[in-house]
């Protein structure tokens, strides 16, 4: 391996890690948040899940760089066509669709209740955290994926 796909490489961990790791965590937080929301001082915590929801949208934003370092780094490693690496790709954009299409716009709709400070229901927390499971399960199949690289070629 060069020092570029080295460099590539090392910046598609970094940029996974500093990235989907706040969205996983802000995103997994955000339902139990605004269920306890009755139960504390309203103004601090509608903060909190607000700031959950800034957390998720910021990093999921910066989440980009990952898959395209990521097809950069393939591209330097020539295993653009291995399995695990295409069953990654189809996860990764299964997350990011999961992400944008249902986690966020929920969230968006709990926070809009909380602001007109209506009571979210039990329902949509849990149905919002059931979309958070499996976008959690997505990034750690491919996370997986990434790691054991099965019927791989270079030396995993």
């Amino acid at each position: 391996m060069g020092p570029v796909t080295k460099i590539l490489l090392i910046l598609h961990v970094l940029a996974a890690i500093v990235a989907v790791g706040p969205v996983t965590v802000a995103a997994s937080m955000f339902p139990p948040a605004a269920r306890r929301v009755p139960e504390a001082d309203g103004a601090v915590a509608v903060g909190t899940v607000r700031l959950l929801h800034r957390i998720c949208r910021v990093y999921a934003g910066i989440g980009v760089s990952v898959p395209v370092l990521g097809l950069a780094t393939a591209l330097a490693m020539g295993v653009l066509g291995s399995g695990w690496l295409i069953t990654s790709i189809g996860l990764t954009a299964a997350a990011a669709g999961i992400l944008v299409a249902f986690v966020l716009p929920r969230q968006e709709e709990l926070l809009g209740q909380l602001d007109a400070e209506k009571p979210v229901e039990h329902a949509a927390t849990v149905q919002l955290a059931m979309f958070t499971g499996i976008f959690n399960l997505l990034w750690a199949t491919v996370t997986i994926l990434m790691i054991v690289r099965p019927g791989s070629t270079t030396g995993a």
